[in-house]
């Protein structure tokens, strides 16, 4: 899959479908929208992100994988697409390619080898329909003359102009600019029309203005985080900025400023048993020593000032025990901010999905355009369900593309 020779002046060529972007969605799509598709990418590699993910085994969906995993101002609208392309299929697509996997908590499915393997396989995926694949190369401008769109490319210094029926947008999101990121496909969805929803950081680190929690930097326990009517349980991660950790990542994108988030640090509930029982063969030891075999004794020392932990476990009451418990199953904490687009793995929001017909893709504004994956207002929980959307859109835009020759 090259990309085209050098020329001394400009040159004008047709290709059927033109798929901004060379990642998941993107490769995906080209992989079922038939002959003739080119996709193109700034970066000199395609599938980057794939490349990174899950510590680089990418974490590639998820057994669970349903509407209820997915954000959007319309709920409904990725029922379609996750319905015709589920989980089950990608699962058959990488073991035909002879990609091993395996699953970690929460039906969370990663390669057993590297990440790259998913790369290279949907670039097969991709030749093998029949498209091309340009890296390096800029999108100059766009438009629609009414029959066609119209692209200036620029790649190595030159500039080609390509005319296509088709045009796929599928650039993603604003996360994670360091490889690339940016709102292109929002910007190119408003030029034809289109309405996008508010965008911020998603599945990204909490922070605190203070750094209150710069002394217990590095550890991490089991919790329930909850906001807004979420909740999550999973380990949370202090940090010398504030909170990460799994929990902490969900959680976030249902967070907004100014909101609390509350974590339970006794998700099970069986602290307050543990601490009645130690108390009649351990009661003349520390109470923070005791907790300390329950929570890391960081986190201990931490709370015990505020939550006034002194004293042997022996002269704690059954009330006194359960106020204790009762401050750490409903620990209230207010960040000031997120990490931002520098560490979120996803962006929430994107192009409306008002304007998309759910079960192609393809705008209702202007026939022949698609939005899919990341840039669509549809974001996954954290474990494998944005890639499952990127694999689906892609899929069901591919198909409709196909269909029509």
């Amino acid at each position: 899959m090259g990309g085209f020779s050098r020329q001394t002046r400009p040159m004008t060529s047709a290709v059927a479908t033109l798929i901004l972007g060379a990642g998941a969605a993107g490769l995906m799509c080209a992989a079922h929208a038939g002959p003739g598709a080119l996709v193109i990418d700034h970066a000199s590699a395609p599938g980057e992100k794939i490349r990174i993910s899950g510590g680089g085994r990418c974490n590639f969906t998820n057994l669970h994988a349903g509407p209820e995993n997915f954000l959007s101002q319309n709920p409904h609208f990725c029922k379609s697409a996750l319905a015709r392309y589920t989980q089950w299929d990608f699962i058959d697509l990488i073991s035909r390619h002879g990609i091993g996997w395996h699953e970690k908590t929460l039906g969370q499915l990663f390669c057993d080898g590297r990440a790259t393997q998913i790369v290279a396989m949907l670039v097969a995926e991709a030749r093998r329909a029949g498209a091309d694949l340009w890296l390096s190369t800029r999108l100059v401008e766009i438009a629609h003359d009414g029959h066609r769109f119209r692209a200036v490319l620029e790649r190595a210094g030159i500039r080609v102009t390509i005319t296509a029926r088709n045009l796929v947008l599928a650039t993603g999101g604003k996360s994670i600019p360091k490889m690339g990121a940016t709102g292109l496909a929002y910007d190119i969805a408003r030029q034809f029309g289109h309405d996008v929803t508010e965008t911020r950081p998603a599945l990204v680190p909490l922070t605190f203005s203070d750094a209150p929690f710069a002394p217990l930097s590095g550890t991490a326990l089991p919790v329930r985080a909850t906001c807004n009517g979420a909740a999550f349980e999973e380990a949370a991660l202090f940090t010398h900025r504030g909170l990460s950790g799994p929990a902490i990542l969900q959680i976030s994108s249902f967070w907004r400023e100014g909101a609390t988030i509350t974590l339970d640090l006794d998700p099970e509930g069986a602290l307050y048993g543990a601490l009645r029982a130690a108390r009649q063969s351990e009661g003349r030891r520390n109470l923070t020593t005791v907790l300390g075999q329950h929570l890391p004794g960081k986190l201990v020392t931490h709370l015990a000032p505020s939550l006034a932990l002194a004293g042997n476990l022996g002269d704690q009451s059954d009330a006194r025990l359960g106020a204790i418990i009762a401050a750490l199953r409903g620990w209230h904490l207010k960040p000031t901010g997120s990490e931002g687009y520098r560490t979120a793995e996803v962006t929430l929001g994107g192009i409306a999905t008002g304007g998309l017909e759910s079960a192609t893709m393809e705008s209702r504004h202007l026939p022949g355009l698609f939005a899919i994956g990341e840039a669509v207002d549809v974001t996954g929980w954290l474990g494998g369900y944005s890639f499952q959307w990127a694999w689906s859109s892609g899929w069901v835009a591919g198909q409709a593309i196909a269909a029509r020759g």
